[in-house]
């Protein structure tokens, strides 16, 4: 992930304000320098919770989590002189993650993320720790982080661990720079590079640090945004798709959407309307033998628009996740309590990351309906395959095998990470989320739907080819011109894999989004509902 220096986003952390999915869009691609700052509001809260754990330390008062040990040894009492060694062994002893590391645009929006919480001047941490990891996030700094080994409670522990035994020196970090590419060093190195040293913990920063749901927050947070281009996308496709198969608008009738109540329904019709506006194809149905059209057309209001329901909701709770405080325990200053809670429990995540699978996998399925409809010549009316010279040529026939493919890999990847649950930590631990397991899923369902529904842009776009006496409507048009540059029609067999990548790749870019918003005068809508 390069960062890109030409346009400068700075995002304030803490006050009365909330941070918003949109907000962390530029971290999530890459597109801006994103730097950080602080509110004097938060820096007064952050020191004032911060006095109330010196107190309780200095007083030698037996508070969990300040002056005990962790999970099943509660109960054992650290001496003064011992606690910063208890954080530093709490983060190193937790750093058990494995497999491939995390991308670094997720673990760059869970320091975020992190930071946001800490600043609500909840967790007790010292004043200088978050100015120091506000520093290393604008200087570049990136941790290295396993992206395997949280339950999703106690938090995300071991890829937490991960991060903040980076901050401290241990293991590795990446630097990024303008315009070039992530260096990996050791963290030691990564810090020596931009003139800072390692931290040193003291009592209740090392758990203030890794007891929490960041991590499966900031792959929700990466995977939502995503999916918000590709709903908007998906319509634009699902509409050439329409045109190519001769179909009819009249399902995304105004009055038909007031009609269902749904409000992704009614934004769903809107969009078809706006991109299918001049379109010469609507007018040939008024002598068309076609009584009505497949459910993959006639229902895309219906199913797209559920899913548009579904992603509002999954961003409504998700808004709400990262501006709460997950750590354990929670400081109250003003009342002078300490209270051992839950918050750290990933369950609001797990749920919606849930439902987000089940409505990615169902807008996949739709989309390589119409592709099916688009490729066999018994239903399309148009060469088999897509293929230009049918026998001699195959077209795009496995094209569809894979799309096929995905969607099946998808079914078994829904499977509800939330109703699952295994104890830990000697049983103190007894009921998890499973919700970094559940975002995880999530991504991969939102990549394979991503292929999915290029594939059917692929073979709209081709479909296209063989009525093209009939015009386009605007969005449709524009949509054809930006896949033609850099995908030329099918005129006989090539190797296809790069114009399956090209496509995928117009609509993980935004271009897609982009096109439809300036060739409909920004009628579309991106927020659906």
């Amino acid at each position: 992930m390069k960062i890109s220096r030409t346009l400068l986003q700075r995002i304030v952390l803490g006050g009365d304000r909330s941070l918003t999915l949109s907000e962390l869009n530029g971290v999530s691609t890459g597109s801006l320098d994103v730097t950080l700052s602080l509110t004097e509001e938060s820096r007064e809260k952050v020191e004032k919770a911060r006095r109330l754990v010196d107190h309780h330390v200095e007083s030698g008062n037996v508070v969990y989590g300040l002056t005990t040990g962790f999970g099943k040894l509660k109960n054992v009492v650290i001496s003064r002189e011992n606690l910063p060694k208890l954080q530093e062994n709490l983060v190193l002893s937790h750093c058990c993650g494995v497999g491939e590391p995390m991308p670094l645009e997720e673990v760059r929006i869970a320091q975020i993320l992190r930071l946001n919480g800490l600043t609500q001047g909840h967790s007790g941490i010292r004043l200088s720790l978050v100015e120091f990891m506000v520093r290393l996030f604008n200087k570049g700094f990136v941790p290295f982080v396993p992206r395997k080994g949280s339950v999703g409670a106690s938090g995300d522990l071991a890829p937490l661990s991960h991060m903040a035994a980076a901050y401290m020196g241990h293991g590795q970090a990446y630097l990024v720079a303008e315009g070039k590419e992530p260096v990996l060093m050791t963290a030691t190195e990564a810090l020596a590079a931009i003139g800072e040293e390692p931290v040193a913990l003291d009592a209740k920063e090392g758990l203030a640090m890794i007891n929490g749901t960041e991590i499966m927050k900031a792959t929700a947070v990466l995977t939502v945004l995503r999916a918000q281009r590709l709903l908007v996308s998906a319509d634009a496709v699902a509409a050439l798709s329409l045109e190519a198969l001769m179909g009819t608008a009249t399902p995304f009738d105004d009055r038909l959407a007031a009609l269902k109540g749904d409000p992704g329904h009614r934004a769903t019709s809107w969009n078809m309307r706006q991109i299918l506006a001049e379109s010469e194809v609507l007018s040939s149905h008024a002598d068309c033998d076609r009584v009505q059209d497949p459910y993959s057309l006639r229902c895309i209001p219906i199913v797209h628009g559920a899913v548009k329901t579904a992603v509002d909701h999954v961003t409504t709770v998700l808004e709400r996740e990262i501006n709460s405080v997950t750590d354990n325990p929670i400081i109250f200053p003003d009342t002078k309590e300490i209270i051992s809670a839950g918050h750290f429990h990933g369950m609001p995540i797990s749920m919606t990351m849930d439902y987000l699978s089940t409505s990615l996998c169902t807008l996949a399925n739709i989309s390589e309906r119409r592709t099916e409809q688009l490729v066999n010549p018994d239903l399309s009316r148009m060469p088999g395959f897509l293929a230009p010279n049918p026998g001699l040529d195959s077209g795009y026939m496995i094209a569809q095998v894979t799309s096929a493919a995905l969607c099946s890999e998808n079914k078994v990847l829904a499977h509800p990470s939330s109703v699952d649950t295994i104890p830990t930590s000697a049983n103190q631990e007894d009921h998890v989320s499973m919700g970094t397991h559940a975002a995880r899923k999530a991504r991969e369902i939102l990549e394979n739907t991503e292929h999915v529904v290029s594939i059917e842009m692929l073979c709209a776009a081709q479909g296209r080819e063989f009525n093209k006496d009939l015009g386009e409507g605007k969005g449709t048009t524009k949509l054809v011109e930006i896949v033609r540059s850099v995908i030329p029609p099918l005129e006989g067999d090539r190797f296809t894999y790069p114009d399956m990548e090209a496509a995928v790749e117009l609509i993980r870019s935004g271009a897609v989004c982009d096109s439809l918003a300036d060739a409909c005068d920004m009628k579309i809508k991106m927020d659906f509902v």
